[in-house]
């Protein structure tokens, strides 16, 4: 019996041969997958790179795949506006005389509108050596801690729209906040506040009237420039608010941004 016993145990392979075939198939299964994916469908590749070079997004940026004409392409990223002529230079070129007269036309026109719509109180217009400087309170624009502009913006913002469309200065808006911290997931800091209230006020000038947004720049000094000290409500209320400048020609470009 015992002899019987033994023999049946020693039938078929080694237990340590079933573990050696199973690491055996794995490693060629594990061949074969490198091998698949080493070789490479190249009407595929093609296709993919031709979407890559198609897409406007990469325009200014170097491509892994490369293109069929590196010289047009080092055009289009040296001179991105093709042949339109550079909205600085026409600005360094206007007649010095004519474009003050501009600013002073549009400062009369200006403080002619907030009188009528009784914004005098919070929007007050200005003449520096910068140019027209325009200054919004926080409340004619935005609603407390946002950037959307309210529908109440809007009749002050089209008045600044139609008169930028008459003139080819150069313009810088400006975002400013109180002292009084900001944290959400929106607005990290008052810097993010501040240039997105900036940012804001550009965008929609630009889009209702199709202007050049290569004129503007957007600023956010967040709280870094109070005009008064935060130590009342109603200095917190002067310090929050978006200053617009529109440059005088004379005016240092360096300064001015």
């Amino acid at each position: 019996m015992n002899r019987r016993r033994q023999q049946s145990e020693d039938k078929g392979a080694p237990k340590w041969m079933v573990t050696f075939a199973d690491m055996i198939t794995l490693i060629l299964v594990f061949f074969i997958l490198l091998f698949s994916m080493s070789v490479v469908d190249a009407t595929k590749f093609r296709a993919i790179a031709d979407s890559f070079q198609d897409r406007a997004v990469f325009d200014f940026f170097p491509s892994v795949v490369p293109f069929e004409n590196p010289a047009e392409d080092r055009e289009v990223r040296d001179n991105p506006f093709g042949e339109e002529t550079d909205p600085f230079q026409e600005f360094m070129e206007m007649d010095e005389a004519e474009m003050n007269q501009q600013l002073d036309e549009v400062l009369e026109e200006v403080q002619e509108f907030l009188e009528e719509n009784e914004l005098t109180e919070e929007i007050t217009a200005s003449r520096d050596d910068r140019g027209v400087v325009l200054v919004l309170q926080e409340q004619t624009l935005f609603e407390s801690a946002s950037a959307v502009l309210i529908e109440e913006a809007e009749p002050f913002l089209e008045k600044v729209g139609t008169l930028l469309s008459s003139m080819p200065n150069l313009v810088k808006v400006e975002g400013h906040t109180d002292s009084r911290p900001i944290n959400t997931a929106q607005f990290p800091s008052n810097w993010e506040l501040s240039g997105a209230r900036a940012s804001s006020v550009i965008r929609y000038v630009v889009d209702d009237f199709a202007l050049d947004p290569r004129r503007f720049i957007a600023v956010g000094y967040g709280d870094t420039r109070p005009v008064v000290p935060n130590t009342t409500e109603d200095n917190l209320q002067q310090n929050r608010r978006v200053v617009i400048v529109i440059s005088d020609p004379s005016y240092e470009e360096g300064d001015l941004f």
